[in-house]
C-alpha cells in the first residue's frame, strides 16, 4: 500500500496522471529527461557561481543604486530567486530518476516543460549579465574551484557510484549490443576522468607549512557593524585588531579633505539624508559643498533604514543609537586616531590630482609619523617623495613597483596567483575585496601579508585556514576514495547480472502441473 502511494506521488508531480499512467504514447520522452537533467547541472553550476560572487554583492547592489537610486539587497534577492529554481530542477530530476527505478513512463507535463524553458531563460540571461557587465567574476570562479576542487572530486566519486545502479539497470535492460558498447565506453570514459581529475588538481591549500596569517585592513573601517567611513566604523575595526584604516578620502568646497567613498553626481545620496537637508541640491557632487553644510548631514540612519547588510539586527540598542548619529568625519578625525593607537593608512583619492595637495598638508600638519601612511595614489607621488619621504610607497602595478624599486603591493584579489612568486622577491601584498571566508582561506594559503575585508570581525577569530592537507594525506584520501567506490561499482554490476540471470531463470522453467486423480 505504501510503495503504490509512493509511486502515486511521483507519478502525478512528474506528469500530473495521479490515478494510473498515462496510456498515450509519448514522443521524445529520453530527450525531455536529458533536458531536465541538462537543466539540473546548469542550474547547480550557476548557483555555485552566484554564492563564490556573493564576496563582491556589494558592487552589484551598488551599481543598482546607481541606476535605480533605491538601495535594496538586490544580490540577495537574485540568490533567492536562482536557489528557488535550482531545488526545482533538482527534484524534478530525482522524481524522473525514481520514476525510471521502478519502471513508471517519463512523462513530463507541459507545466513543468514551460517552467524549465523559463528557467533556462533567466539562468542564461545571469550567465551573459555576467559575462558582459561584471568579467572579473569568472577570475573569482576559478579561484573557488582551487579551494573546492578536491572536495568536489570526493563529491562527485560519490555520486557516480550511486548513478552506475541505474547506468547497470539500463545496461542490462538494453538488448542491443551496440547500446550496451555505449553505455560501456561512456561510463569509463567517465569514471577515468573523475578517478583520475585530481593528477590536476593544483588548491594552495595542499602545502606543507602554512605561511603566517594575513594582517587585516578595515574596509571604510567595519561596514558591517557601523555605517561605513565614519568614526564609529572605524572604531570598531579596532576591535578586530586591524593594522590599518582603508578609507578614500574627498576634498570639499573650501578644501577641506572628508571621508566618503561615492563620488560624482549623487554622491551624497547614498549615505547621507542630504534629500532632506539640501532637497534641491540632493544631485549635485559633493565638492560643491562646503564643509560647515557637511556637518549638517546624518551619515548613519541610512544603515540602520536599510540594513545593507542584514546585519543591524547584530548591534545592540546602543549601538543602534550611535550608528543613527554619525556625521561625515574629516581626515585629520582619523589620522588622530590613527596616530593614537599606532594604526596606518591608506586610502584613495577620488580627483587626484585636485586633493593630493591639501591632502598631504593635512597629514603632515597632524603629526601622525610619516610610516604610518600608505601612500597608494599614483597621482603626484613624486611629489609625495619628496614632501614625505618617509611615507610607505604602496603600488597597484607590478611593474611600477619594480620601476620603482618599490616592496609594497596593493592588488585586487583576483590576483592571488602572482603572490607565492612576489612573495619569494620579499615584496609584501595587500590584497583588497577580500570578504568571504573561502577567500580569506584561500589568499592564507597563498601566503598574502594583509587583506582589505569588510568582515574583519569574523575573521579575527580564525586561528587557521579552513582547511588545509599535507599532499601526502590528500593522495590517501583520494586513492581510497576511488578505490572503494570502484570496487562497490563491481559489487553491483554483478549483483545486477545475477538479478537479471535469476530472473530469466525462472521466466523459462516450464510451470509444474499436478496430475489429477481418476473419479
Amino acid at each position: 500500500m505504501r510503495e503504490s502511494i509512493v509511486r502515486m506521488c511521483c507519478r502525478g508531480i512528474y506528469s500530473c496522471h495521479w490515478k494510473h499512467p498515462s496510456n498515450d504514447k509519448r514522443r521524445f520522452t529520453c530527450c525531455w529527461f536529458f533536458f531536465v537533467s541538462l537543466m539540473a547541472v546548469l542550474a547547480l553550476g550557476w548557483m555555485y557561481v552566484c554564492f563564490v560572487a556573493y564576496n563582491d554583492h556589494n558592487d552589484v547592489n551598488w551599481e543598482a543604486f546607481r541606476t535605480f537610486s533605491l538601495w535594496v539587497n538586490w544580490y540577495m534577492i537574485m540568490i533567492i530567486m536562482y536557489g528557488v529554481l535550482t531545488i526545482y530542477c533538482l527534484l524534478l530530476l530525482l522524481f524522473s530518476l525514481f520514476q525510471f527505478a521502478i519502471k513508471e513512463p517519463l512523462d513530463l507535463h507541459w507545466l513543468h516543460k514551460v517552467l524549465l524553458f523559463l528557467g533556462l531563460i533567466i539562468v542564461v540571461l545571469g550567465i551573459v549579465m555576467m559575462a558582459c557587465k561584471w568579467t572579473q567574476e569568472w577570475s573569482t570562479v576559478r579561484l573557488s574551484l582551487q579551494t573546492t576542487a578536491p572536495f568536489l572530486q570526493l563529491a562527485a566519486v560519490g555520486s557516480l557510484t550511486m548513478i552506475s545502479w541505474l547506468v547497470f539497470k539500463s545496461f542490462n535492460r538494453t538488448k542491443k549490443a551496440a547500446s550496451r558498447v555505449f553505455i560501456l565506453i561512456a561510463l569509463l570514459t567517465v569514471s577515468t576522468g573523475i578517478y583520475l581529475s585530481p593528477l590536476l588538481i593544483e588548491s594552495p591549500c595542499l602545502i606543507d607549512d602554512l605561511p603566517p596569517k594575513p594582517a587585516l585592513l578595515g574596509h571604510r573601517g567595519a561596514p558591517l557593524l557601523a555605517p561605513e567611513n565614519t568614526m564609529m566604523s572605524f572604531r570598531k575595526s579596532m576591535e578586530c585588531g586591524v593594522a590599518a584604516f582603508e578609507t578614500d578620502v574627498q576634498l570639499s568646497k573650501d578644501s577641506k579633505p572628508f571621508l566618503m567613498h561615492d563620488h560624482g553626481n549623487k554622491n551624497l545620496r547614498r549615505t547621507t539624508n542630504v534629500d532632506t537637508v539640501f532637497p534641491n541640491r540632493s544631485n549635485d557632487t559633493s565638492s560643491n559643498f562646503t564643509w560647515e553644510e557637511l556637518q549638517m548631514l546624518n551619515a548613519g540612519d541610512w544603515f540602520v533604514k536599510t540594513d545593507p547588510f542584514w546585519s543591524v539586527s547584530s548591534l545592540s540598542e546602543e549601538e543602534r543609537a550611535l550608528a543613527r548619529n554619525q556625521t561625515v568625519p574629516l581626515l585629520s578625525d582619523l589620522l588622530n586616531l590613527a596616530s593614537q593607537h599606532s594604526i596606518s593608512i591608506i586610502f584613495d583619492l577620488k580627483n587626484d590630482y585636485e586633493d593630493c595637495n591639501h591632502t598631504v598638508r593635512t597629514i603632515l600638519e597632524s603629526g601622525i609619523p610619516q610610516d604610518l601612511i600608505w601612500w597608494l595614489p599614483d597621482a603626484c607621488r613624486e611629489y609625495v617623495k619628496k614632501q614625505a619621504k618617509g611615507f610607505r610607497q604602496v603600488y597597484s602595478n607590478v611593474t611600477k613597483m619594480k620601476q620603482n624599486n618599490g616592496k609594497f603591493l596593493n592588488l585586487y584579489y583576483e590576483s592571488a596567483a602572482e603572490i607565492r612568486n612576489l612573495r619569494n622577491e620579499n615584496v609584501s601584498i595587500n590584497l583588497w575585496g577580500v570578504h568571504e571566508r573561502w577567500l580569506f582561506s584561500l589568499v592564507w594559503c597563498m601566503g598574502a601579508t594583509s587583506v582589505t575585508t569588510n568582515t574583519c570581525h569574523v575573521f579575527k577569530d580564525m586561528s587557521r585556514p579552513d582547511w588545509h592537507l599535507k599532499p601526502c594525506y590528500y593522495r590517501i584520501m583520494w586513492i581510497t576514495a576511488d578505490s572503494v567506490s570502484f570496487l562497490l561499482m563491481v559489487i553491483l554490476f554483478v549483483v545486477q547480472r545475477r538479478r537479471k540471470s535469476r530472473n530469466r531463470i525462472f521466466r523459462l522453467e516450464p510451470e509444474k502441473t499436478i496430475p489429477l486423480l481418476p473419479l
